[in-house]
């Protein structure tokens, strides 16, 4: 039985070799697929909000990028944690994601050491450059706003942001502000509109 996904705005289609990677071989439509996926990252959630506390140094590093994908993805896709090998209509060159992850976290903590941005504001620029990035195969703008939220609470030691308190991985007016808001970053680099989306409810 093949997996059959019906993607929708923002997400970006799996390979046949992606495909490949799921473990759960009786999945077949991408609600099943969302349901194992939720049950997963619900479990990872549960993980950043038990730790007593995350170091700054390790949550800035590539290997935490990595390892928080595979806490979040791992029960349903053999990939996960690893970064993709195929290009996408969207992120980096394939070849380029760890070069492009090094500048991120190199920036990243420049604008900390320099207080270039409010702490808030810094999470959220760093959510939307690892996302432009995508350097997985599926999962990015979850793992991406899961970033942002051990960065605010554990780096910063402030409250998660809230995400327009809705489901954003499904159609709706949520996540069209949220798409929107990623779409007005890319273009003008102006994150205020995802900055008062991720403190919205």
């Amino acid at each position: 039985m093949g997996l059959t996904l019906n993607y929708i705005d923002g997400q970006s289609p799996l390979d046949e070799d992606e495909k490949a990677g799921l473990r759960i071989k009786t999945i077949s439509i991408k609600t099943e697929l969302d349901e194992y996926e939720q049950i997963n990252i619900q479990k990872a959630e549960e993980w950043t909000m038990t730790r007593r506390e995350i170091k700054l140094d390790a949550i800035l590093s590539e290997q935490f990028i990595k390892s928080l994908h595979k806490r979040m993805f791992s029960d349903v896709w053999l990939w996960a944690g690893e970064f993709r090998k195929s290009d996408k209509n969207i992120g980096a060159d394939k070849f380029q994601i760890g070069i492009e992850i090094k500048k991120l976290i190199d920036d990243c903590e420049y604008w900390i050491q320099n207080k270039s941005f409010s702490e808030e504001e810094i999470a959220i620029r760093y959510k939307h450059r690892l996302v432009w990035i995508h350097p997985f195969a599926n999962g990015n703008g979850r793992h991406s706003r899961m970033m942002a939220d051990i960065l605010i609470h554990h780096g910063f030691h402030k409250n998660r942001f809230t995400w327009g308190g809705g489901v954003l991985s499904a159609t709706g007016d949520e996540r069209e502000k949220y798409l929107s808001a990623i779409r007005t970053a890319d273009k003008t680099m102006n994150y205020q509109p995802l900055l008062e989306f991720a403190l919205s409810i």
